[in-house]
């Protein structure tokens, strides 16, 4: 074997090694198995804010009154989970509010995750996830083009004593899995239905 065709060999298997770790990562970081690279992934139509004080930008635009789970933290905080809903753009929308039952400014140290990225974005729920523990996946927080988080953020905290709506959006596992682990770095982890 020449020179020439040795190194376009080494070349070739150097390209399919690093698709394949590409591919991996992908799939790990929670697609929609689409196809389609994450950054592509728009909801039809994000949630509209419902104001107020301690309303985060982009926040839910209705609030239900169902309780689907209620996570208590450290502090006397509470994440209360009032709706998982499954659109048609394939995204899961979930919506609650977080109680500060504390006497303090609650900025959410730790729930903007680990990865860099998305802790650019600040107090946010941006470490959110949803496992599917039958099907073994775990489904990561959307991000626009810009890395910034599909949920909400907490710009100015929670005040001691109020409440603040949130959401996050996540790649829709398949349909028939109707029930997912909601995990929040630094809380417990809380089992909800997704509808819809």
């Amino acid at each position: 074997m020449d020179k020439a065709t040795f190194g376009a060999r080494t070349r070739g298997a150097v390209v399919a090694a690093a698709a394949a770790a590409l591919a991996l990562t992908l799939t790990a970081c929670g697609g929609d198995g689409g196809g389609k690279p994450k950054g592509d992934d728009k909801p039809s139509s994000a949630p509209a804010a419902s104001g107020g004080k301690n309303s985060p930008a982009g926040g839910p635009s209705t609030q239900s009154t169902e309780v689907l789970a209620t996570i208590s933290g450290a502090g006397g905080v509470e994440v209360v989970i009032n709706s998982a809903k499954r659109d048609a753009g394939g995204f899961v929308t979930v919506q609650g509010v977080v109680k500060n039952g504390s006497k303090d400014l609650f900025s959410a140290p730790g729930w903007q995750g680990s990865e860099q990225e998305l802790r650019s974005n600040g107090a946010s729920m941006a470490g959110a996830a949803l496992v599917d523990k039958a099907g073994k996946k775990r489904y990561l927080i959307l991000r626009d083009t810009d890395g910034r988080c599909l949920c909400s953020q907490f710009t100015t905290g929670i005040q001691a004593g109020q409440e603040a709506p949130f959401y996050t959006q996540f790649p829709a596992p398949p349909t028939p899995v109707t029930e997912v682990d909601f995990q929040l770095p630094t809380m417990p982890t809380a089992t909800i239905k997704i509808s819809g």
